[in-house]
């Protein structure tokens, strides 16, 4: 191996941990008021629903797919917790009954919807990116219709503590996407089935020969992508005290994608990393920060957003090559 592809090697695999590492040290050095707690809280606050999302976006990129639905999963979890303990529709049992069904439903129909695309790409062999536009664009819809594109506004603390909870003075979101992070980093190390997927993504045909239920562990993946979209949707809800179908979750399905492919996730398959999807989305979000609070306007941190990803994917295949 030459010195050059050692560093074009290094590079794909600890790059974007290196960019952190010289934003952070930026922003401590120019930006005002950057080394408090307030801006901490604010710039882990705004990442989080993009990393729960991004975890589930992972999975399933690993096996060779995509996801472009989990935008309208938010908008349709978001609309359907408030019409649950809004609407009276559980008469027993309370508040905190109410809330916990509607929370419990409204992850459970995302979690459906996610399978169900997946069981369109394991049953009829469909392209991903086919199968999962249909909710793309037909999952806003149903939220619009659920809610006849009316706004629900809502004070309710059995609720929002998903988006407002202080425990301990951290944010809860913050503490329910670190407990994602570390379970699906876990999962995809040490278990069969997260061993499985990544052979799924790395050669399908070698895998299903092999013996390995390349339909099931597709389903599976995707119902767990569906399933964090409806949980990240109620965090955003929760934080808006509102629920909006036309907004909630729009442009989502990018911002995960960019965070795993800046994380250094593979965009073909079989190779995957759940802390370097965290790590994406942390660089992403800061030079949307550094650029905002050093007074540059924000299309210019949607410029350097994109270059970022294509940076990331040009290193990516550097590392492959090397």
């Amino acid at each position: 191996m030459t010195d050059r592809s050692g560093v074009s090697l290094l590079l794909a695999r600890y790059g974007t941990a290196l960019a952190l590492v010289v934003l952070l040290a930026f922003n401590f050095a120019v930006t005002p008021n950057f080394a408090t707690w307030q801006t901490l809280n604010v710039n882990l606050t705004q990442v989080s629903t993009i990393v729960i999302v991004a975890v589930g976006m992972t999975l399933v990129i690993a096996t060779g797919g995509i996801d472009l639905s989990v935008g309208s999963l938010m908008a349709i979890s978001g609309a359907l917790a408030p019409m649950i303990f809004l609407g009276n529709l559980v008469g027993i049992g309370g508040v905190p009954v109410a809330v916990a069904v509607a929370m419990f439903v409204a992850v459970a129909a995302t979690t459906l919807l996610g399978a169900f695309n997946g069981w369109l790409i394991a049953r009829y062999c469909i392209q991903p990116i086919v199968a999962t536009l249909v909710l793309y664009i037909a999952g806003r819809g149903i939220a619009q219709v659920m809610t006849n594109g009316n706004l629900q506004v809502f004070k309710l603390a059995e609720f929002q503590w998903i988006g407002l909870g202080r425990p301990f003075g951290i944010p809860a979101q913050v503490i329910l996407m670190l407990c994602i992070v570390t379970l699906a980093a876990w999962m995809l190390a040490r278990t069969n089935f997260g061993r499985q997927l990544l052979a799924i993504g790395g050669n399908e045909r070698a895998a299903r020969l092999s013996g390995i239920a390349t339909g099931r562990i597709k389903i599976a993946v995707y119902a767990i992508s569906g399933a964090l979209a409806g949980l990240a949707g109620l965090v955003v809800i929760a934080i808006n005290s509102a629920s909006d179908a036309n907004l909630v979750g729009m442009g989502m399905e990018l911002d995960a994608i960019a965070a795993v492919a800046v994380g250094g996730t593979l965009l073909s398959g079989g190779r995957a990393t759940i802390i370097g999807t965290l790590l994406g989305a942390l660089v992403i979000q800061l030079v949307r920060y550094t650029l905002l609070a050093n007074g540059v306007p924000d299309a210019a941190a949607l410029v350097c957003k994109a270059a970022i990803i294509i940076g990331a994917v040009w290193l990516q295949e550097r590392g492959r090559t090397a």
